[in-house]
C-alpha cells in the first residue's frame, strides 16, 4: 500500500470514552475520518460503570470544544458550567449525545486485540514507517475483524486494570481466592443490594487516594444512617499519617476535590474508620467464619474483614500493543517525554508542564496514547488534559504542526505537595506534607452532596508548588 492510499485511510480511535470521543471530534474538524472501537456494549462503558460517583470537576471542566462544536447543530444544550455531574449524567447528557452525533464513525462491541504495521512485526525496519497501521479486534458476537489506519489513538484508560492490594505490585498471596469479598471499585451504597453488603460490616479499605477518600465518606455516612448501625471502616495506609495525607483542604483549587478529602478525615476523627499506617498487605488468608484476616509484610494482622475495599490505582493495558514500537518510562509506563512530568516521585501539588503530540510521541511513528492510559501508573489526571492532548494529536496527524506545537495547558492546584513516592514510608509524620501542603483544616462539610462519592478518575497532576 503506497504513502498516498495511505493517507486515505481513517484514523483509529481505541475506546469511546470522553478522551477517546473527543479525539474524533478533533479529528474530524480537521476533516480526517475517525474510527472509534470501544470494547464495551455503550459508548462510556467505563464511565457508566461508576455512574453513582460526582465528579469533583464541573461541567464546564468536562466537556471539549470541538465536540460541543460538533454538538451545536443539534440543539445539545449544555448544562450549567459550575455544576457537578455524576458520572452517569457525563454519560448520559454529553458522550451519548456525542456518540450519536459521530454516528456509524463509533463501533461498540469491537474488543482491540493488536496493532501492528501491515506485514511488519516489531522486529522489521524495512520500509515500515511508510506501511499503514493494522487493528485486528472481536466483535460482540465472537467473530474477527480488522481494518487499516493512518494513525492509532489509543484512549482505551485503565479502568480494566485495577492494581492489587499486595504492597509488592502483584496481588497478595490469597487475594484471588477472596475475590468474592474483594471489591476493587467504590460501591454504590444506594444500592439496596450493595448497600446491605456493607451495612453493619467491617470493611478494609486500602489506598491514600481520592478513591480512598470516597469510599471512607461513603461508608461514614452508611455507618451514621438508620440502616447502618455497625458499619465500621479499616483505613489502610502503606504511608503514615502527614500533612499531605487528606488531601489540600481549602488550598485546593477544586473545591470538592478538597471538600472529598475533609470528609474522609471527619470520619477518621469521628470515629468511623480506624486508620492503620505503614501496612503493606502481603497476605489475605480466609478466617473459619469466611471473613478474612490481613497480613502485612512486617508480619501485623488484621482480622475479622468482612469485605475489603482495593484502590491502589491503575495501570496501562499494553498486550495489545505488542507489536508495536512503544517508548515507555520503566516505571511509570508512560511516554517517556511525559513521565518527568508526572512521576509521583517528584510532583503531585501544582499544574503539569504543557504537553502535547511531542511529549506523547513513540518511536513508532503515527501511534498516540491518550487520556488516563498515557499517565501511566500515575495516579492523577483530570478530563481538561486528555481534551488537550487530543487537541494537539489530531492537529498533528493532521500536518498542521504550528496548531499542534500551540498547547497551552493550565491546571488547578492540588494545595498539596509530595508525591507517593516520596512519602511512602511507614514513618513518614505530620512534617512529611511536601514544600507547600499545610495541615488540612477541617471544615464543616453541612450537605449531602460535599459528600457524595466523587470521581476518582480525575485528579490534578503537577510539579511542586514553586516550580
Amino acid at each position: 500500500m503506497n504513502a498516498s492510499a495511505t493517507t486515505e485511510l481513517p484514523v483509529v480511535v481505541i475506546g469511546a470514552g470522553p478522551t477517546g470521543l473527543a479525539a474524533a471530534a478533533h479529528l474530524a474538524d480537521h476533516g480526517l475520518e475517525p474510527l472509534v472501537l470501544e470494547a464495551g456494549p455503550v459508548v462510556g462503558a467505563a464511565v457508566r460503570e461508576w455512574a453513582h460517583v460526582r465528579l469533583f470537576s464541573t461541567w464546564g471542566e468536562v466537556t471539549d470544544p470541538a465536540a460541543e462544536k460538533l454538538l451545536a447543530p443539534t440543539g445539545w444544550i449544555k448544562p450549567d458550567a459550575a455544576t457537578y455531574p455524576s458520572g452517569g449524567d457525563w454519560a448520559e447528557q454529553y458522550l451519548q449525545p456525542l456518540a450519536d452525533v459521530l454516528g456509524e464513525r463509533v463501533r461498540l462491541g469491537a474488543t482491540v486485540t493488536g496493532v501492528s504495521r501491515v506485514g511488519r512485526d516489531r522486529i522489521v525496519d524495512a520500509d515500515r514507517d511508510t506501511q499503514p497501521y493494522v487493528v485486528h479486534f472481536t466483535t460482540a458476537d465472537g467473530g474477527e475483524e480488522r481494518v487499516f489506519a493512518r494513525a492509532v489513538i489509543d484512549a482505551s484508560g485503565t479502568w480494566t486494570t485495577p492494581s492489587p492490594a499486595g504492597g509488592s505490585g502483584l496481588p497478595a498471596l490469597g487475594e484471588k481466592a477472596a475475590a468474592d469479598r474483594i471489591t476493587y471499585r467504590v460501591p454504590d451504597l444506594k444500592d439496596p443490594a450493595v448497600r446491605a453488603r456493607y451495612a453493619g460490616k467491617r470493611t478494609a479499605v486500602i489506598g491514600s487516594g481520592a478513591s480512598a477518600f470516597t469510599a471512607l465518606a461513603y461508608l461514614a455516612d452508611l455507618a451514621k444512617s438508620d440502616d447502618g448501625a455497625g458499619t465500621k471502616a479499616v483505613w489502610i495506609l502503606r504511608r503514615g499519617i502527614s500533612g499531605s495525607t487528606f488531601g489540600g483542604g481549602e488550598a485546593d483549587q477544586l473545591p470538592a476535590r478538597g471538600a472529598l478529602g475533609l470528609a474522609a478525615k471527619a470520619a477518621v476523627d469521628a470515629g468511623h474508620a480506624d486508620a492503620v499506617t505503614g501496612f503493606r498487605t502481603d497476605v489475605i488468608e480466609r478466617a473459619g467464619d469466611g471473613r478474612l484476616v490481613l497480613v502485612a509484610e512486617d508480619a501485623r494482622r488484621l482480622d475479622a474483614m468482612d469485605e475489603v475495599i482495593v484502590l491502589t490505582g491503575f495501570r496501562p493495558d499494553l498486550s495489545f500493543l505488542s507489536e508495536v514500537r512503544l517508548g515507555l518510562d520503566e516505571r511509570l509506563q508512560a511516554p517517556t517525554s511525559l513521565a518527568p512530568l508526572i512521576d509521583p516521585n517528584q510532583h503531585s501539588c501544582g499544574t503539569v508542564y504543557p504537553h502535547g503530540h511531542r511529549e506523547l510521541s513513540h518511536p513508532e511513528q503515527g501511534i498516540y496514547l491518550v487520556g488516563m492510559k498515557s499517565y501511566g501508573r500515575a495516579p492523577t489526571f483530570l478530563a481538561m488534559t486528555g481534551y488537550e492532548q487530543v487537541r494537539s494529536v489530531a492537529a498533528a496527524i493532521a500536518g498542521d504542526i504550528d496548531s499542534a506545537d500551540r498547547v497551552e495547558l493550565t491546571l488547578p492546584e492540588t494545595g498539596v505537595c509530595g508525591g507517593a513516592g516520596l512519602f511512602d514510608q511507614p514513618e513518614a509524620g505530620a512534617d512529611a506534607g511536601g514544600c507547600c501542603a499545610p495541615a488540612p483544616a477541617l471544615v464543616q462539610i453541612g450537605s449531602a452532596r460535599a459528600t457524595e462519592p466523587i470521581a476518582a478518575a480525575e485528579q490534578t497532576p503537577g510539579g511542586c508548588c514553586g516550580s
